[in-house]
């Protein structure tokens, strides 16, 4: 495994250059982080990484309070952006190393379309590409990007969305409602579960 960055290292930045796409993911240029997430946003790639134990448990993060966007809110374990000239499977590798210290395989499960306002601070417009992995090795999370993390049983998380929705971020609740009704069997959980019963 890569050595992971310091666990204070800045990993992003406003001027970093996004992928640019129109409503079929084709690529059709590039733009700073900033520009993309100004006003009601701009359409550009993204990713939401779900990252669960062996125990079925998903790993969430509570974005840091330094977040232009929804901080202090909690997150899936992972989301943020190729850059320009990435291909995905560099993008989320670089990522869960850079905001975790993780390594591990990623399963593709689907894309959606989203946009968010965040009041007048911003917006998140993404074409997000979702994808869930395993791991048990040690978390390592990065102070810069994450303010808190911690594990949670699926059906705890369903509670929560439905008790504190203003607790987790739009995407989160997006993503997890398919993830928990369509693609309930392609979760680490549900293969669990079934190993269980064998």
């Amino acid at each position: 495994m890569a050595d992971a960055p310091a666990q204070d290292a800045v990993v992003s930045s406003e001027t970093e250059q996004l992928i640019l796409v129109d409503e079929q993911d084709r690529e059709i240029g590039n733009d700073s982080k900033a520009a993309c997430h100004d006003a009601h946003g701009i359409l550009h790639r993204a990713f939401s990484l779900f990252v669960f134990n062996r125990r079925g448990e998903l790993l969430l993060q509570q974005r840091s309070a330094s977040k232009r966007l929804w901080p202090g809110y909690w997150a899936n374990s992972c989301c943020s952006h190729p850059r320009r000239g990435e291909d995905m499977q560099t993008a989320t590798r670089r990522r869960l190393r850079e905001e975790l210290g993780l390594e591990c395989e990623l399963k593709f499960l689907y894309k959606f379309q989203y946009q968010a306002d965040y009041g007048e601070l911003g917006a998140e417009h993404e074409l997000c590409w979702v994808y869930v992995g395993s791991s048990d090795a040690p978390v390592r999370v990065n102070t810069n990007e994450i303010a808190d993390w911690r594990f949670i049983a699926p059906e705890d998380l369903d509670r929560e969305i439905m008790q504190h929705p203003e607790r987790f971020t739009p995407w989160l609740r997006l993503e997890w409602q398919r993830l928990r009704g369509e693609f309930r069997d392609e979760l680490p959980a549900a293969r669990i579960k079934e190993d269980r019963k064998a």
